[in-house]
């Protein structure tokens, strides 16, 4: 996840808003406080015009009171003088304000001497002292210089001139607040910058991480598509790019499925038509030659009874009923046998093509053994299964579901009861490498050795008096292999010391 969206999101994000706030703060710094000179130059001439304004208007009835309440709201120290001549160094009488003392008059009329002094010099000379006097505006009506006071070293903005009305008007403010308010505005905004940042950079995580939860869950499906598991499918119904992209996935991976499904049944019936060709001849002959074999002894008792019926050597009719039973009871034998002959033959000769699906083998084994339930009972065995509770599998559904019930059936015919007195047909289902094992075992007598390699064979009994039995033929397990032949998978079986283990196998990736 080097190299994630998420990440690539979030630190352009924060770049970029990062980026927006330091050079704001750049520009608020190098140049907030010449604005606010600037912007302070321009009040000091707003408050000139209306001091004017004032003088103008007929219906004020204390000049003093409207002054003091201009320079409160301007925040300036504001002076006005009815003349002034520097040639004595005399001001004459201070119009505004009023409440001055002598000695407070005598101070001022000091500092407004030595600042008249020091600008004429300015503009006489074209001086720009920075750290005295610096001339900033310049009218036919008034004149305002930043003026460092050396007795309170404090820098001021101060303006200059004469009123309409012939008084002299003199307003001075304070820079260094200026400076003040600039630095702790550049202060301030700095703070805010970064927690502008951390706060941008929580919420762009969970801005980036709703952006990119789509797209990991749609790379998730295809990851999984890729390993041929088609089940995941992008379900949010979005109006957008990854709505359309989601749906083009979900296309994309049930036509897959389906070509694969096709593609598997093709190549499967490939390897069979390769394999039978083979082996058709050999099948054949001995197809005829079982058949004939295993036909022998139930024709031969049904013609036997027939004559004896026929020729009435039983006269009484329980011993006819008899006959007739035998008669019957062996037809049945070899309609069900001719059956499975047919079945085995389909499938040895490849007439019954495997059509592979993908489907959940455990409720199909669950329904055989719910099936065979009487026969549990009359065998006076139980089932037991141990599986997960879902499994899917590429097969041919109904091709496994003979398969597991010959191996139950066959399990059913050969239970007893183990050393601990329990008669038991356990199902058993392991996963592994993308295949699954389906196991069947019944407690009972091992098979011996020399047997196991050819009880697949048609017709081969290891015990036929049992066979005899319970009707069995020998076919049910050739049956089983040659399912799991045409699906191209392992089978097998395995003695243990207290019963039979009988198994297949199966994919459970495409």
């Amino acid at each position: 996840m080097k190299y994630s969206i998420k990440m690539r999101l979030i630190i352009i994000l924060l770049t970029l808003l990062s980026s927006t706030i330091f050079f704001s703060w750049m520009v608020n710094r190098l140049f907030l406080e010449k604005y606010y000179e600037n912007y302070k130059t321009n009040r000091l001439g707003e408050t000139y015009f209306q001091v004017n304004a004032i003088y103008d208007a007929e219906k004020i009835l204390d000049l003093s009171l409207s002054f003091e309440q201009l320079a409160s709201k301007q925040n300036v120290s504001l002076y006005i003088f009815d003349g002034f001549s520097y040639s004595g160094g005399i001001i004459l009488e201070t119009k505004f304000p009023t409440s001055l003392n002598e000695s407070q008059s005598e101070r001022l009329q000091s500092e407004i001497i030595d600042y008249y002094r020091k600008t004429r010099s300015v503009e006489e000379a074209g001086a720009n002292d920075k750290e005295s006097t610096q001339l900033l505006v310049k009218t036919d009506k008034y004149s305002i210089y930043r003026h460092f006071d050396s007795r309170l070293e404090v820098n001021y903005i101060e303006l200059y001139g004469n009123l309409d009305s012939g008084d002299k008007i003199f307003i001075r403010s304070n820079y260094d607040n200026i400076a003040e308010s600039a630095t702790i505005s550049n202060t301030f905004f700095a703070y805010v910058g970064i927690a502008s940042i951390m706060i941008g950079s929580w919420i762009m995580y969970f801005i980036g991480e709703g952006f990119t939860k789509p797209i990991r869950e749609l790379s998730k499906i295809t990851k999984s598509i890729s390993n041929l598991n088609f089940d995941n499918c992008y379900k949010e119904d979005r109006q957008d790019e990854v709505g359309e992209l989601g749906h083009s996935i979900n296309v994309l991976s049930e036509k897959l499925e389906n070509t694969i499904s096709s593609l598997k049944s093709a190549n499967n019936e490939l390897q069979n038509d390769i394999r039978k060709k083979e082996q058709l001849e050999e099948m054949r002959k001995e197809f005829l030659s079982n058949v004939s074999h295993e036909l022998k002894t139930p024709i031969a008792l049904i013609q036997g009874y027939a004559e004896g019926l026929k020729d009435n050597i039983q006269t009484d009719e329980a011993s006819r009923d008899f006959y007739c039973e035998v008669i019957v009871d062996e037809a049945a034998k070899m309609n069900s046998m001719v059956k499975r002959l047919l079945s085995l033959s389909e499938l040895e000769f490849g007439d019954n093509k495997p059509q592979f699906d993908r489907f959940d083998i455990i409720p199909l084994l669950k329904s055989v053994v719910n099936s065979m339930d009487m026969v549990f009972k009359q065998k006076d065995a139980v089932s037991e299964m141990y599986s997960k509770e879902n499994c899917f599998v590429w097969a041919d559904e109904y091709l496994v579901e003979e398969v597991v019930t010959n191996y139950i059936s066959n399990a059913l015919n050969h239970v007893e009861r183990d050393g601990e007195g329990k008669k038991a047909v356990t199902v058993c289902v392991k996963e592994f490498d993308n295949k699954i094992r389906v196991s069947i075992f019944n407690t009972g007598r091992p098979i011996p050795e020399e047997d196991i390699a050819r009880i697949w064979d048609k017709f081969y009994k290891v015990d036929k008096a049992r066979t005899r039995e319970y009707g069995g033929n020998g076919i049910g397990l050739s049956i089983v292999k040659a399912i799991m032949n045409s699906l191209n998978r392992e089978c097998g079986v395995k003695n243990w010391d207290n019963g039979v283990e009988f198994w297949f196998e199966l994919d459970t990736k495409a």
